[in-house]
């Protein structure tokens, strides 16, 4: 016991439990190795070798107060982290070479000796609950501000005392404890600090000369508290643990402060003038002070001059007040057991403890998790998720009940069409904006005149290819006219047959898409009136608005309409608290984060979520306000909304607005019908480009291989006509087909004498001095490579075919035109994109046996880049 003297009070301090050393390195290490892995044991190495220096540190008791003070909640702290970690007891799968021994506070030759962190903790919390008291019990009670420190302390003590009565105790309890940290010594050390702080506020209100009636509760408190510590001093199991002196102290100090009420409430009633119950009053503190004297004997020497004092003073107003009675107010004085007991008033009370042994913010093994707490964590989780499942979900259901009911309602479009605002549907308006962003009625012009360049680039190509083919006729029948029977080559007509069918396929083709873009336009100016509300910005223009009643019989139309008006402004409200709510749900579970807690808790995990679900049950108050709000004035706004409808003639309005809306709805549906014709249309004619850009092409290289072949014919006529050709050995020459590769078959060639050659040319007046013009560079490639290999002199032919099919020396006609075989695509070219047919395009048919027999003209089996048979009608949709 402790003690020292005041003004006018002595306090106690409870000493600190001694301990053994004890290892706490080697075995928690061991445990993690065993248990998890080397790699985790070394991660844990700063943690481990700071939980051995705090337990070093405990074991020395030397440093200053506060120092210790800190030392041992931290301690506790990591104490608190390892218990959920580190199971400590004998059985084997637990750390079980770890022994903490504690001595006895108040009996310092017992100790006990266990494998249990709770015994750790709880010596812990008792020692801080005795450095604390010692704080309170050093700190000067002659000054206001250590008057202050001190009443913290000892309330910081019993906060201490208390926690280890209702979390540690029984944990640590046993056969094997001290009854320093038991239920009842905790709860007894727990009364005295209440006891010791009130008695701090009593001297400050005397200090401060309060009142004599607030002075006596404050006193009556301080004995209350007191009491409350000696009859656990008294009762078993602490009646024989207790040195006599902390007894007597405690049983003198109650006597003392309920004796000192006694006389602070003679004091009051003395200025009221009621001495017969002053008199009884001070009557009872003496008899108090007396008895305690008597059995109190033990106590300290100031203790017992601050009794007698209090004594001296209480019998000297009692002899004077007897004496005014009897001589001035001679007023009966009533028994002392008659008097209503008086009563106290605690103005102190034990210091919670829990932010300081709060541990979920420790950082120290954070990385060993076991299974029991994770498992833990999971089902919270779940919990959580179902709390803001169901929230969410009501909230989401009364967003889309508005959204319902006001749409029945027809609001707020009703009130914006009052004001000169209607609005589309959400649909329709997303079609219109559609439509305007594409250029709307008004740029369909400038499409159909891509439409109109499209076409003439196509005609104007077509009229290029058939220009090749009929040019190369007629210098063919030029020359043929020049040479008569000795010009064997087939006419350009037995040739060309398939190369003019196909371009008149392709002429076809394009007046059926002239047609089709001659509806299109007339169908676009027959429907501009109906397109052109299109191209109102904004569209809402073109909509009727809601009027006022030419005839008001009330005036209250402003009156109706802003009661509906306000009403909305209200449900709007409540939208909003409703998004912040389900915000506020969001943002509460992303923040709770409970593993800290679930991994330092010593109570039971439903303990823990209880108290952490229930963060969660103002929300959902708040909720179910909302949803009630909401339905009252949705009822309200359905009342508004009848008179308004009433009011303004509501119906006739909805059926001229829905009219309004499927003029617009013809319109957009017009304009996609036009847009959709125009789209195929330019489909249309960019295919059909590749497809004559091929043929035309076909065409080129046609006329090219004619005219190096005429080149060559009349090279071989010359020569035959200057004699030159019965003396020469050369067979006849052959030539490729025309589009052919004139490599796969080189004709046989000798020299020949260039000088008659060209002389031939001189003088010859039967042949044109205008032959068809043929590329140098074309005729001279062929003649390069044709090689100059000796031939055996075969019998003299003629140089060409001159005779009919039955002349025995004849030679077959050399094929000039070879058609290709069909592909397997019939397609002309790609389509503008991928996977495309369009509804114009109709692919030429490979014709049957049957077909062929028949003598079909051989462009129903073009080859590549052929040309369109399109349906009537071309590209345009009806």
């Amino acid at each position: 016991m402790a003690m020292t003297q005041a003004t006018i009070n002595v306090m106690l301090a409870m000493n600190a439990k001694r301990t053994t050393p004890v290892d706490m390195y080697k075995p928690l290490r061991q445990y993690i190795v065993q248990h998890y892995s080397e790699r985790e044991a070394q991660d844990m190495e700063e943690d481990l070798q700071s939980v051995h220096h705090m337990r070093n540190e405990v074991e020395k008791s030397t440093d200053a107060l506060e120092t210790r003070r800190d030392l041992l909640q931290r301690y506790f702290r990591a104490l608190t982290v390892m218990e959920s970690r580190f199971p400590i007891s004998n059985e084997r799968e637990h750390v079980n070479t770890l022994q903490f021994t504690w001595y006895d506070a108040f009996k310092q030759g017992r100790k006990a000796t266990q494998p249990n962190i709770h015994f750790e903790k709880a010596a812990i919390a008792f020692n801080l609950g005795a450095v604390q008291s010692q704080l309170g019990l050093s700190a000067d009670r002659s000054s206001a501000n250590g008057l202050k420190q001190a009443c913290n302390a000892f309330q910081a003590a019993a906060g201490v005392f208390a926690f280890l009565r209702d979390n540690i105790s029984m944990k640590a309890a046993g056969n094997n404890s001290t009854q320093d940290i038991s239920v009842e010594c905790a709860g007894m050390l727990e009364r005295l600090m209440l006891a010791q702080a009130q008695e701090c506020f009593f001297e400050k209100v005397v200090g401060d000369k309060k009142p004599s009636s607030i002075c006596s509760k404050v006193a009556k408190q301080v004995g209350l508290f007191y009491e409350e510590a000696l009859a656990a001093l008294v009762l078993p199991p602490l009646n024989q643990h207790f040195d006599r002196t902390w007894v007597a102290h405690v049983q003198l100090k109650a006597a003392q402060f309920n004796a000192e009420a006694c006389y602070r409430a003679g004091l009051e009633l003395h200025e009221k003038e009621n001495i017969a119950e002053e008199i009884a009053r001070l009557k009872t503190g003496s008899h108090m002070l007396s008895e305690a004297r008597k059995s109190g004997k033990g106590g300290v020497g100031p203790l017992m001059d601050a009794v007698a004092k209090l004594e001296a003073s209480i019998n000297r107003n009692l002899e004077r007040a007897i004496k005014e009675n009897d001589r001035v107010y001679l007023m009966r004085v009533p028994s002392p057991d008659s008097l209503p007991p008086l009563t106290g008033a605690a103005l102190v009370k034990s210091t919670p403890v829990s932010e300081v042994f709060d541990a979920s913010q420790e950082k120290m093994f954070a990385g060993l998790v076991p299974d029991s707490s994770a498992k833990a964590l999971s089902k919270y989780t779940e919990m959580v998720d179902d709390i803001i499942r169901v929230q969410a979900e009501k909230l989401q259901t009364e967003s889309e009940i508005t959204r319902v009911k006001l749409r029945e309602m027809d609001l707020p479009d009703s009130l914006h069409a009052l004001e000169g605002s209607a609005s589309l549907p959400d649909q329709l308006r997303d079609d219109v904006e559609a439509v305007q962003l594409d250029g709307g009625p008004a740029g369909l012009e400038m499409e159909m005149q891509q439409l109109r360049d499209l076409r003439r680039v196509n005609e104007e190509l077509l009229a290029q290819t058939e220009e090749l083919l009929e040019k190369e006729a007629r210098e063919d029948a030029q020359i043929r006219s020049q040479f008569g029977t000795r010009w064997t080559r087939p006419q350009s007509s037995t040739l060309t047959k398939t190369l003019h069918d196909r371009a008149n396929g392709f002429a076809a083709n394009l007046k059926q898409a002239r047609d089709s873009d001659a509806r299109i336009e007339r169908t676009i100016r027959d429907n501009m009136v109906v397109m052109g509300i299109l191209d109102a910005k904004p569209i809402e223009k073109a909509l009727p608005t809601l009027g006022r009643p030419m005839l008001s019989l009330d005036g209250n139309e402003d009156q109706i309409v802003g009661g509906l008006r306000q009403k909305l402004v209200e449900l709007e409200q409540l939208g909003l608290q409703r998004a912040g709510l389900e915000d506020m749900l969001k943002d509460m579970k992303r923040k709770d984060n409970i593993l800290p807690k679930l991994m330092t808790t010593s109570s039971s995990y439903e303990d823990l979520f209880k108290k952490e679900l229930a963060k969660y049950d103002q929300v959902s108050l708040e909720v179910g306000r909302n949803v009630e709000a909401q339905e009252r004035v949705l009822q309200q706004i359905k009342s508004q909304n009848d008179l308004f409808s009433a009011t303004f003639n509501l119906e006739d309005y909805k059926t001229s607005r829905e009219k309004a809306f499927k003029q617009v709805n013809v319109a957009v549906a017009k304009y996609r019908e036009v847009r959709d014709n125009i789209n195929e249309g330019l489909k249309f004619y960019v295919t059909l480009q590749d497809a004559i850009t091929n043929l035309k092409q076909q065409c080129s290289d046609y006329v090219m291989t004619r005219n190096i072949q005429c080149r060559e014919m009349m090279e071989d006529l010359q020569r035959q006509i200057a004699g030159l050709s019965f003396n020469d050995n050369r067979p006849p020459r052959s030539y490729p087909s025309v589009g052919g590769n004139p490599q796969a078959h080189p004709p046989a060639h000798a020299s020949h004498d260039s000088s008659s050659h060209n002389a031939f040319f001189q003088s010859s007046s039967n042949v044109s001095s205008n032959p068809p013009s043929v590329p140098q560079s074309a005729y001279s490639s062929y003649q390069a490579q044709v090689p100059q290999v000796p031939q055996a002199a075969p019998a003299p032919q003629p140089p060409y075919y001159a005779g009919g099919q039955n002349h025995p020396a004849a030679m077959p006609p050399p094929p000039y035109y070879t058609q290709p075989p069909p592909q397997q695509n019939p397609n002309f070219s790609q389509p503008p994109y991928p996977g495309w047919q369009g509804s114009y395009y109709s692919a030429p048919q490979v014709p049957s046996q049957s077909q062929a027999a028949a003598g079909q003209p051989p462009y129903q089996t073009p080859p590549p880049g052929g040309y369109y048979n399109a349906p009537p009608g071309g590209y345009y949709k009806h």
